[in-house]
């Protein structure tokens, strides 16, 4: 596989972009070609045209990277590749257009870009259609071979056989005698060779999910594996690569300590967002403003009680901060005085409270607290303390959260 940016790419979608490029130039000489017979004008050499060829070609590659045209959705479907395609030429046909008043003499001629695309177009189509008959969808998706074929092997299965998903397993190798889950896994020990195994395959992945390392990591052979090329992974990283999200099932506090999430390069990255935070909060509160106040007047018309309430949430470091809303529940909704979870369809929503939720107009107020340094409007959902303690016990790392500001979404 190939890498980019911390991200594996199989090498048949490495090629395949290569083989999209050479076609964009080959339409965009087909273009020009055409429209210059059109007009009777003298058709010159290829070199005497290299610059709009290739500014061509690059913004129509850069718009079908940007809209996910080697994405797996559109890697394993036609229909979906075909209105990828055609969105990412419409689009790269609207860059064109304006690098040509930036430098008209290193693009195409609005009506050489209307030939080009219509060529781009048919022939993207047809070079999906024609490796996908010949090498099938599966062809772009990463070959893993997972060591281990308990529980967690049975995972990575299941995900495998999910649609849209970018990987096919193509082995399990049972590690251990307990681990006999997955159907047709093969018995460790009747491998001689785990490197060759792995070639033979065709694995451009391994991944260890055993359920039990001690003693059965095979730390030799994953060291041969890893240097004949072959990506070698653990559970917990490739579940979060895969899904988005961390899996806290298989993590355990060695992943956390040696994942390259915490670094120094943060501290910028942090100025940026806070950055980001106090200028959106401002443009949302301003915009929002008459919605608010439509909000505010209709809470107060529709039950007694104030129009915005404040509650106590565990913010940065485990640090409770007031937490602003438009009051969506009764008064009365706690008069018990003990904290209660909100419910589906809970009866304690007032009748402007449920269109104000379904709309997420309550949560506005919240711009506030990001303003205030209190929350951001990307991170973690903030609880009530009377909550917290329930949650840490009942959910893995759920203190870690704490680490990073709360969010908005």
């Amino acid at each position: 596989m190939f890498r980019l940016f911390k991200h594996y790419i199989p090498y048949p979608v490495v090629w395949l972009a290569v083989l999209d490029f050479v076609v964009l130039i080959l339409a965009a000489e087909l273009g020009w070609i055409l429209r210059a017979q059109e007009i009777h004008i003298d058709v010159g050499t290829v070199w005497d045209r290299i610059a709009p060829l290739l500014t061509f070609a690059l913004s129509i590659w850069v718009a079908m990277v940007s809209v996910g045209v080697y994405g797996v959705e559109a890697l394993q479907s036609a229909r979906f590749a075909g209105t990828r395609l055609m969105a990412a030429v419409s689009l790269g046909v609207i860059l064109l257009s304006v690098m040509h008043f930036i430098m008209p003499t290193a693009t195409l001629w609005r009506s050489n870009s209307l030939y080009a695309m219509g060529f781009a177009i048919l022939f993207l189509f047809m070079l999906r259609i024609g490796l996908g008959s010949v090498l099938g969808g599966d062809a772009f998706k990463r070959r893993v071979l997972v060591l281990g074929a308990g529980n967690r092997a049975q995972r990575l299965v299941e995900l495998s056989q999910k649609n849209g998903s970018g990987f096919s397993v193509v082995g399990n190798i049972a590690m251990t005698d307990a681990e006999h889950v997955v159907q047709g896994a093969v018995d460790r020990h009747t491998i001689d060779n785990l490197p060759d195994y792995v070639e033979g395959l065709r694995a451009t992945e391994v991944v260890l999910a055993i359920e039990e390392r001690r003693k059965a990591l095979p730390l030799d052979d994953l060291l041969r594996v890893k240097t004949t090329g072959v990506h070698v992974n653990e559970i917990s990283s490739f579940l979060e690569r895969e899904t988005g999200r961390v899996d806290l099932a298989t993590v355990n506090p060695s992943w956390f300590i040696f994942s390259d999430g915490f670094t120094a390069s943060q501290r910028l990255s942090k100025v940026a967002k806070r950055l980001f935070d106090i200028i959106a909060s401002i443009l949302v509160l301003i915009i929002a403003a008459p919605l608010l106040l439509i909000g505010y007047i209709a809470v107060r018309m529709d039950s007694k009680g104030p129009g915005f309430y404040r509650q106590a949430r565990v913010g940065l470091y485990g640090v409770p901060y007031q937490i602003y809303k438009l009051r969506s529940m009764r008064i009365d909704a706690e008069a018990s005085g003990k904290a209660v979870w909100a419910a589906e369809k809970d009866p304690r929503v007032t009748r402007v409270g449920r269109i104000i939720r379904d709309l997420r107009i309550d949560e506005l107020p919240q711009c506030w607290c990001v303003l205030k340094g209190d929350m951001s409007f990307v991170g973690p959902r903030p609880e009530r303390p009377e909550f917290v303690d329930e949650l840490e016990q009942s959910i893995p790392y759920y203190a870690e959260r704490h680490m990073v500001k709360p969010g908005l979404t």
